[in-house]
């Protein structure tokens, strides 16, 4: 895989076949061969090279998470004693389901992370009795979201 500072190279018919992919990743591959113009065996050649380069990160399903009742998404600012905590508070985040992202941040915050609840009930206990308690932990910041408005890709 490349380094995060090398670029990929891609071309026009790259570029069309990873918007058809980013729209319907379920797409057949056939499909989006007679929709530009070119081979299957093109195609899947192209996709191996786009994910040699490190462009593709995989594929994935989307799970709906309101199917299974998580209706309350949340994004947390912690606050740390100390920077040497960060790692040590990771490990420990990674330990609780209902975080789906970890970021380390700039400005006020040591980490943000993002989760998903059952509801504010759900939401509170998670807090409380797993997040605030892991050590190195002083205080947390929650906001949470009323609706997600947009959700998408890069453009390519």
């Amino acid at each position: 895989m490349k380094t995060p500072t090398s670029l990929a190279k891609i071309d026009g018919i790259d570029k069309k076949i990873l918007r058809f992919l980013m729209n319907d990743a379920r797409k057949p591959v056939l499909e989006i061969a007679r929709s530009i113009g070119i081979s299957g065996a093109a195609i899947h050649q192209r996709l191996r090279k786009l994910e040699a380069s490190g462009l593709l990160a995989g594929s994935k399903f989307i799970v709906n998470p309101k199917s299974l009742g998580y209706t309350t998404m949340a994004y947390i600012g912690i606050y740390l004693d100390k920077a040497m905590s960060n790692p040590m508070a990771v490990k420990q985040l990674e330990k609780i389901p209902e975080i789906l992202e970890c970021h380390y941040t700039t400005g006020n915050w040591s980490i943000l992370i993002k989760v998903l609840c059952r509801d504010n009930e759900h939401l509170m206990q998670v807090l409380n009795k797993e997040i605030q308690q892991i050590e190195g932990v002083s205080r947390t910041e929650t906001f949470i979201s009323l609706a997600q408005q947009i959700d998408r890709q890069i453009s390519i």
